[in-house]
């Protein structure tokens, strides 16, 4: 049994915490902006709420944050009152917000001068993966680090891979990312054109998903897409956020992003039709709405 901080206790955050705590079996102490998400947490899963993030990660073996963006992060290790302010020598910082390659470097580089690790690792798989504790997670940062902290995710994830050095789980998510936008715009254009074609769309899903057309997303998104059901957690504002940091770093190493860019103005235009909070698989409301 670890001696475990977590910051952030969002709809992510929040089962993967749990996760530490009845899977894992580790001391968990939690900290949030909004302390009714903490109080809520410690009601459900036991543990114990700091008041600060620094009261959170005082002796903590590992400190973990799941926030939103990189000011976000910056706000809970380095501002007043964060987490590196109490990080110990010999801990380990890992960090599942999806952010920039830049800042895990700046976290990795401040937690290795106070004789900590500190990792970058990003996860994939969606609310409902980190309610089941079937994540991917994608780690950059050192190996001796990762073979610390490894057990410890596996609480709440399926697959843990060290990619790289620091900034390698950052920029693989942005891999992740570019991949699935591509993914679900396709599905949603063959759903549309196989509804106006007047298709049973079950048997034809049934039929080209043993084939070379199959995807997560097929499997598990088809049917409700076709029903306009989009509350599946992960949503329209938060994959425009992502694509913004896969866009600024493209912008730094001369990649060419095209279709990511266009699925991203699709995603402005579902926002402007009130889907903001709608989950990604909501670009087919677009095609058909016309």
């Amino acid at each position: 049994m670890s001696k475990v901080a977590w910051i952030g206790l969002g709809v992510m955050g929040f089962p993967m915490a749990g996760h530490l705590k009845t899977r894992g079996g580790h001391d968990v102490v939690v900290f949030n902006r909004t302390r009714r998400k903490a109080e809520d947490w410690v009601a459900h899963f036991g543990g114990r709420l700091a008041e600060t993030p620094a009261a959170a990660a005082e002796d903590a073996d590992f400190v973990f944050t799941c926030v939103g963006n990189d000011d976000d992060l910056r706000a809970v290790t380095l501002g007043p009152d964060g987490a590196f302010g109490s990080l110990g020598r010999g801990a380990v910082y890992v960090d599942h917000t999806t952010a920039s390659a830049k800042i895990a470097r700046e976290l990795h580089a401040a937690a290795r001068a106070q004789g900590a690790g500190a990792l970058d690792a990003p996860v994939s798989g969606g609310q409902s993966g980190a309610e089941n504790g079937t994540l991917t997670v994608m780690v950059g940062g050192d190996e001796a680090d990762f073979r610390k902290a490894a057990p410890v995710i596996e609480a709440y994830a399926r697959t843990v891979n060290l990619i790289g050095p620091s900034g390698s789980g950052q920029l693989t998510k942005m891999v992740n990312q570019i991949c699935i936008a591509g993914l679900i715009e396709g599905l949603a254009e063959a759903l549309h054109f196989g509804s106006r074609a007047g298709l049973d769309i079950e048997k034809v899903i049934d039929t080209i998903s043993k084939g070379a057309a199959q995807s997560w997303q097929m499997d598990n998104r088809w049917r409700t897409m076709i029903d306009g059901k989009f509350d599946f957690g992960f949503a329209v504002d938060w994959v425009r956020k992502d694509f913004a940091i896969c866009f600024e770093e493209a912008r730094a190493n001369g990649a060419s992003l095209p279709v990511t860019a266009l699925v991203d103005q699709f995603y402005a235009e579902i926002q402007e039709m009130g889907g903001r909070r709608w989950d990604t698989s909501s670009l087919i409301a677009r095609l058909e709405r016309k």
